[in-house]
């Protein structure tokens, strides 16, 4: 017998918060802690989701959705600022700038590789940067690049990119928040496939799965290289793809644009014995 939607939806809440319960106990978290950012998520998403005529929720409307009062509700909209988007923008900056210097052929060698660029000449670096990363100084963006090794400075000055994505070190606060960001795209894509209120002619996002629960662990090894290869081979495939269609910045401020990418990550959990 089925369950109830309302039961499902628990469940499975219970089942993807499992992951990001180990990092806030890694992170030295307490679950009050915790339980204080779900209210201002609850808060956010009823303000901006379930507002009427194109307006955002009032606080009475919020607090009927959420359960909260309306003066926990007032107390939330008013802190909602947790300075983590200026950091997220540097990320996704970064990560933009390094596919646009892989694929872009202003900034590859004639081989087809990405080229050594000029700290110093304004044709170089700092050309790549008001192209890609046009909100973030050159010499924060150069600074960064060399803090995660994403890219390596020669005694030249020649800057080499050495990593083709944005990956902070996994004891950075800057990697939490990085997978913080990857969590909400892959749980935005499932939400958004489980919307009722879905256009009916409109299309679900694609999400899929490949997995086999009885592979020996000494194949662990095989796979991740097998991985590493074809994952790496289809996301510089979609990276030059949406490169070929990124809308020329001199276009129309007017023009609608949406984030479009597709993300790929490993799946292996170990059975209790």
């Amino acid at each position: 017998m089925k369950i109830p939607a309302k039961e499902a939806a628990l469940i499975a809440f219970r089942l993807a918060v499992r992951p990001l319960v180990r990092l806030m106990l890694r992170s030295g978290i307490a679950w009050k802690q915790a339980a204080e950012v779900l209210k201002q998520s609850f808060v956010e998403v009823a303000e901006q989701d379930y507002g009427l005529h194109g307006r955002v929720a009032n606080a009475s409307r919020v607090a009927i959705l959420t359960g909260l009062n309306r003066r926990v509700v007032k107390q939330i909209r008013e802190s909602l600022a947790t300075g983590a988007e200026p950091i997220l923008q540097r990320m996704n900056s970064a990560t933009r700038l390094l596919g646009g210097w892989h694929t872009d052929p202003d900034f590859q060698s004639a081989t087809g590789l990405p080229a050594g660029l000029s700290i110093d000449d304004p044709e170089g670096f700092a050309k790549l940067c008001r192209r890609y990363a046009p909100d973030i100084p050159p010499t924060a963006m150069l600074k960064e690049l060399i803090r995660v090794r994403a890219a390596l400075q020669s005694d030249d000055g020649t800057l080499v990119p050495i990593m083709r994505y944005y990956m902070p070190d996994p004891l950075d606060s800057d990697a939490i928040l990085r997978a913080g960001d990857v969590i909400a795209d892959l749980a935005n894509t499932l939400e958004y496939n489980l919307q009722p209120d879905r256009p009916v002619d409109s299309r679900t996002r694609f999400e899929g799965r490949a997995w086999n629960g009885d592979i020996p662990v000494s194949a662990e090894p095989l796979f991740r290289v097998f991985l590493e290869a074809e994952a790496q081979a289809m996301l510089e495939r979609a990276d030059a793809w949406l490169a070929k269609h990124e809308q020329d910045k001199k276009a129309s401020r007017r023009t609608r644009r949406l984030r479009l990418g597709v993300g790929i990550y490993q799946i292996q959990e170990s059975f209790k014995r």
